[in-house]
């Protein structure tokens, strides 16, 4: 793990005002684990405070980092809970589409979101996904095979 990465990025988040934080670095995941001790104001700007740090570390990182590239940034464990959210709707659909016969449409992702979605429904042998729309309104379909 390049610790000038670790060093500049407990900085940044300094400079940014929080003074109750830990930065922790998983390197088998390549994942940063953030706490940021900030109430419950800060809970309503987090998910798009992980997604803009996230851009901001991938931009420290530079073009010179390729083993970096596939770095990671939880704050909280907003995206853990996130992926276990995501994860259980998707087996959700699953079950509800299988029973019903029935196209199960899940909101908007991104397309780590969508990702989550097709790897973990691939196993499963009632059902096929399909991701449709554009940009930002991309989503999933989740549908029975058919007999």
């Amino acid at each position: 793990m390049n610790e000038n990465l670790h060093e500049n990025l407990k900085k940044l988040i300094e400079l940014m005002g929080f003074d109750d934080f830990s930065v922790n670095y998983d390197e088998e995941n390549s994942r940063f684990s953030i706490f940021i001790n900030e109430g419950e104001s800060f809970k309503k700007i987090l998910p798009n405070f992980v997604v803009n740090l996230n851009y901001l570390v991938r931009l420290m990182i530079g073009k010179n980092e390729e083993s970096l590239k596939t770095v990671f940034i939880d704050i909280n464990n907003y995206r853990k809970e996130r992926e276990s959210l995501i994860l259980e709707l998707a087996k959700a659909a699953a079950r509800k589409s299988s029973t019903t016969k029935e196209e199960v449409p899940l909101p908007a992702m991104n397309a780590y979101e969508r990702r989550l979605v097709h790897m973990e429904l691939s196993s499963h042998p009632d059902v096929k996904t399909e991701s449709v729309g554009e940009r930002r309104e991309r989503y999933i379909i989740v549908k029975p095979i058919s007999d």
